[in-house]
């Protein structure tokens, strides 16, 4: 009943976290009764962490590893749920610092790795800092790291280990072996490259890797015999939410983790394959901190409408058009006659239809939606996506919310949103995280290390978006994996880790992730935007509205022009689609951009200035060629883009269906193009 009251934010993170550690030692008693083990030397009991008060101190017990509690004050924070495939990890780490070696936890992307061994240091109360691991790193810098882990008695745990470079992890070998013998041989101090330093036994250094992904080395064999592996598969996705859930007060945890599991199963299966689609254990737990999100605002409501509209606003905005019915046949089987909730989002929707005003864009209900979407995913990751091709509105998409909100400030909890906007593809990888500079040996920061510190800098209650416009590949966002999982730190070559704020989002905006690694789309949620769903007539009604304002008062000028877009621009890409070849891919946004820009050369004499006015015979000269500048302007945007052979099947195409229809004669023996 607590969970449910009404509490600050610090006292519902440990009220979560003690019902995790309470239902994982309740399951533990009841498999020990159930199985009727009565002697302490059996391994259903000794295989688990326990904690005894021996020689006047305290110690961490598993199996035959004897750890001293280390006391350290790791600040208010959520614990690991315990699978069977945490158990296990926790068995090798554990035999590992028995055996003075590292760990070594390896497997797919959101598998729990990192969490493990950050969650083993929280049990045994070590410091366990964590670093994201990447091919500009070397000996020198690692040596520094391993220097203040062994004097301070922490652990470290880096993430991405085998993206280093194999020259440099042959030299990481050789300092491990060092630091290792002097851990078993009880040396309280040693000397390590060229700096004497305190040597405490608790310090212990554990690896993550990612098998088989781009970028990724093999580790040479002097420094895989120095950790102790582990495999990490799919852990139990029906008992990490259901006791999640029971965290955050839901009374039917166990009911509707099956039903959460199932969906994804079921999405998995049935809806098509996109390099933007996860179901992984990071869109499981996004699905339960969402749910965790509308209970503690409507505590009273039906469990199953909080969860079915948790599992929608997680996951259709990143479902293209074709698989939306889909997932709405499989929340429909899953959930019958449960309702969606109706969500309140205060005055958002009238400054959003205001801020479409103010950037000349129409407030289509796709549009709308799909900002919505942003917002309701801001809430839930620190760390998305805007994905789709040129021209689907993903710029207009985070800038019309950015006006909303900020136009907001001040009521409902909204705040000012700030954007730091960066094309991570225009500058170097060391100009955009530092470099050491080869003359002086000093570091230099890069532009996101500066921004990001600007950002952290801000103790207000704004918002701050860090906006990457670029394509995403392997080799560029690797390094910010520990930023976009729940550790959120930046981690530079230079040993430095930024933390981010509450109030910082990461955000990009990608054509696709082809190139991308599963690691970095399982970190991130996705919003995807087509321009199929926005249609070419919002784009031609805000263009109608920026065409100069004396042609604008011409009723009859704007209407032709309403009327021929309406007639042929959607029937001519449908035709360009169809039947002709591109040598350089389009987009029917692009088409019917082409086509106004080329109308737009010819209505630039009409802007009025203080030197020019325009006469009412120009316009009416104008509106009399309305239908020639149309015809010119279509029959060059959707042409020039086809092949010579291309252009004979349009021709043919434009004679039968817009020639005859606009009244022009022309000559059978020449191109439309001679017009």
């Amino acid at each position: 009943m607590l969970v449910r009251q009404k509490l600050t934010k610090n006292q519902i993170i440990t009220v979560n976290a003690l019902i995790v550690i309470d239902v994982h030692a309740k399951d533990v008693v009841a498999k020990l009764a159930d199985e009727g083990i009565d002697d302490v030397n059996a391994f259903e009991w000794i295989s688990q962490l326990r904690y005894y008060w021996e020689k006047d101190d305290c110690y961490v017990k598993c199996v035959q590893t004897n750890f001293p509690y280390g006391y350290e004050y790791l600040g208010n924070s959520l614990r690991l749920v315990i699978t069977p495939l945490t158990d296990k990890c926790y068995m090798t780490l554990m035999g590992a610092l028995n055996l003075n070696l590292g760990g070594a936890p390896a497997g797919p992307a959101g598998t729990g790795k990192t969490e493990s061994t950050k969650d083993l240091a929280k049990a045994l109360a070590k410091q366990c800092v964590v670093f994201n691991c990447s091919d500009g790193m070397d000996h020198l810098m690692v040596a520094k790291f391993f220097k203040g882990l062994t004097s301070a008695g922490a652990w470290a745990c880096f993430d991405e280990f085998n993206r280093i470079n194999i020259e440099v992890l042959s030299v990481i070998a050789q300092q491990l072996l060092i630091l290792f013998r002097a851990k078993a041989n009880n040396d309280p101090e040693i000397i390590f490259e060229e700096s004497l330093i305190k040597m405490k036994p608790t310090f212990c250094v554990f690896i993550t890797m990612n098998p088989g992904y781009a970028g990724r080395t093999e580790l040479p064999d002097n420094l895989k015999a120095l950790f102790r592996p582990v495999a990490m598969m799919v852990p139990d996705y029906a008992l990490i939410g259901e006791i999640m859930l029971y965290s955050f007060g839901f009374l039917t945890g166990r009911d509707l983790a099956r039903k959460m599991v199932t969906t994804f199963k079921l999405s998995s299966e049935q809806l098509s394959s996109q390099d933007h689609y996860d179901y992984g254990m990071r869109a499981v737990r996004s699905v339960i901190n969402a749910a965790g999100l509308l209970k503690r605002a409507m505590p009273d409501m039906d469990e199953s409408q909080l969860l079915l509209r948790a599992l929608r606003d997680v996951n259709v905005p990143k479902f293209l058009k074709d698989d939306l019915p889909l997932f709405e046949n499989i929340m429909l089987d899953l959930f019958p006659g449960v309702q969606k909730p109706e969500a309140n989002y205060g005055g958002l929707f009238d400054a959003l239809k205001k801020s479409c005003a103010h950037f000349n864009l129409q407030p289509a209900d796709i549009f709308i939606m799909k900002i919505i979407q942003l917002y309701d995913t801001i809430q839930v990751r620190h760390g998305l996506m805007l994905v789709g091709p040129t021209g689907a509105g993903k710029t207009c998409n985070y800038k019309v919310l950015q006006y909303g909100m900020s136009s907001l400030a001040g009521q409902d909890n909204f705040t000012k949103v700030f954007v730091d906007c960066l094309n991570p593809k225009s500058i170097t990888m060391d100009q955009m995280y530092g470099f050491v500079d080869p003359q002086t040996t000093e570091w230099q920061d890069g532009v996101l290390a500066k921004l990001v510190v600007e950002c952290t800098k801000d103790a207000s209650a704004d918002l701050h978006w860090v906006y990457f416009d670029g394509p995403v590949d392997a080799l560029w966002i690797e390094n910010m994996n520990t930023v976009l999982d729940d550790n959120k730190k930046l981690c530079l070559n230079s040993g430095q880790i930024i933390t981010l704020t509450s109030r910082m989002t990461m955000m990009f905006e990608v054509e696709d992730l082809s190139v991308a690694s599963p690691a970095t789309v399982s970190r991130c949620g996705m919003v995807y935007m087509e321009p199929a769903s926005l249609t070419l007539a919002p784009l031609v009604k805000s263009w109608l509205n920026a065409i100069p304002p004396r042609v604008r008062e011409s009723k009859s000028i704007v209407d032709k022009l309403q009327d021929l877009f309406d007639k042929y621009l959607e029937d001519g890409c449908y035709f360009l689609r169809k039947n002709l070849p591109e040598p350089v891919k389009t987009v029917d946004n692009n088409i019917a951009q082409s086509i106004q820009r080329i109308i737009d050369c010819y209505l630039a004499p009409y802007v009025e200035t203080e030197i020019k006015k325009i006469q009412p015979d120009e316009i009416k000269n104008l509106d009399s060629m309305i239908n020639q500048l149309f015809f010119f302007a279509f029959v060059w945007a959707v042409g020039v883009t086809t092949t010579l052979d291309g252009r004979m099947k349009f021709d043919k195409w434009v004679r039968q269906n817009v020639l005859a229809n606009l009244g022009f004669a022309f000559p059978e023996d020449k191109l439309v193009y001679d017009f």
